[in-house]
């Protein structure tokens, strides 16, 4: 028998709040409230409200928690100052993305990895496996937190006004202990948007507390509750990847355009660190495929695993890794892997398979959307 989807402490919430719900990840997910399309605008344009409780928290403590993340990350773990973060990869010896993550400093030695829903599991066995010989510990957190995002335009004014914390101070990717609706927190400045924006680590039992609160504080400036479905459309606008659709363990960050994320200049061997170094060299010299975005001169929408074909030979010169209406741009888009010779921005001639038509697509750097700072 398959186990029924657990459900996050504001479940009950989102029932009263008549929100369509989704299993994603083992999870009982809002999908949408009422229209996704208007969730969306909202982030863009003011604010939306998510929960976020089913992503995976890691606890890291110990005087060698940075040496252990230096050799299990791809990223310099050590070199995070506390009270930032850095998004970072988990890869296996070949290579492969196990999942990608933001890293929290707490303390001089503890350290918060938050991972995928999905890939969880995965992440805290990797890192068990691999604090063998370090003086560090690896602590499922999973059922310590619950997490709450406010996300848009509007989020640092809606948060100033329930919390005394030094929002003006707190940088992008830094986070910092505080009260929120008198619920402690930790205030993160990260997100998955492409929107300023902020997420609240809290305890389980103080969510439903906080969310009640920014429901109410935001209310005046048309902050809304958003569910997956225009999370995914919105970090898709921003050139944001999603594990499983732009990440796999058959991609490495190279493959990506994520090799930024990769530092071989930090002290000692990681976990990957010599085939990654061979799949720099191949990315450098003769990349087989590369990442690109693609926006429709039609009106037909691309979803994931849709071949990306030459449109004058009809011959597959890649494929779709997600794809969808953008309500931003007014247009499909989709995220791509596309041989090389095709991949340049400005590239004519290309087109996708969608349902035998070949629908015309122009080749975009990503992201698609940026928001003005």
């Amino acid at each position: 028998m398959t186990e029924a989807p657990r459900r996050t402490a504001l479940d009950a919430v989102h029932r009263a709040l008549g929100a369509t719900m989704t299993d994603f990840a083992g999870w009982d997910m809002p999908l949408r409230y009422a229209s996704e399309r208007d969730e969306h605008v909202a982030v863009r344009t003011r604010a939306g409200l998510f929960d976020l409780s089913h992503m995976g928290e890691i606890t890291v403590t110990g005087p060698q928690a940075a040496d252990l993340l230096d050799y299990a990350l791809v990223g310099n773990i050590g070199g995070v100052a506390v009270g930032r973060a850095r998004y970072t990869m988990i890869t296996n010896a070949e290579g492969g993305i196990l999942d990608d993550l933001i890293v929290y400093r707490l303390a001089e030695h503890e350290y918060m990895v938050v991972a995928n829903a999905s890939n969880a599991q995965t992440v805290l066995d990797a890192l068990t496996e691999r604090q063998a010989g370090f003086d560090a510990a690896v602590r499922d957190d999973r059922e310590a937190y619950a997490l709450i995002a406010v996300q848009g335009p509007e989020s640092p004014g809606i948060l100033k006004s329930v919390t005394d914390a030094d929002l003006d101070g707190l940088k992008y990717y830094a986070g910092l202990p505080g009260t929120v609706a008198g619920v402690q927190a930790l205030i993160a400045r990260t997100g998955y948007t492409g929107e300023d924006g902020f997420e609240l680590f809290v305890a389980p039992g103080d969510a439903e507390t906080l969310w009640q609160a920014l429901t109410e504080a935001g209310a005046s400036v048309g902050l809304v509750p958003c569910g997956l479905s225009c999370r995914d459309t919105l970090r898709l606008e921003a050139g944001m990847p999603l594990y499983g659709h732009e990440l796999t363990t058959a991609t490495t960050p190279f493959d990506a355009g994520l090799g930024r994320v990769v530092k071989f200049e930090k002290a000692g061997d990681f976990v990957g660190r010599a085939a990654l170094e061979a799949a720099a060299e191949r990315a450098e010299q003769n990349p087989p495929r590369k990442l690109v975005g693609l926006i429709a001169t039609g009106r037909r929408v691309p979803r994931a695993g849709y071949a990306v074909v030459a449109a004058e030979s009809g011959a597959v010169i890649g494929e779709v890794t997600s794809g969808a209406p953008s309500p931003t741009l007014g247009k499909p888009i989709a995220i791509a892997y596309v041989d090389a010779e095709h991949a340049e921005a400005g590239t004519e001639g290309v087109a996708i398979d969608i349902r035998g038509s070949h629908e015309p697509y122009e080749v975009v750097a990503l992201p698609f959307y940026k928001r003005q700072r």
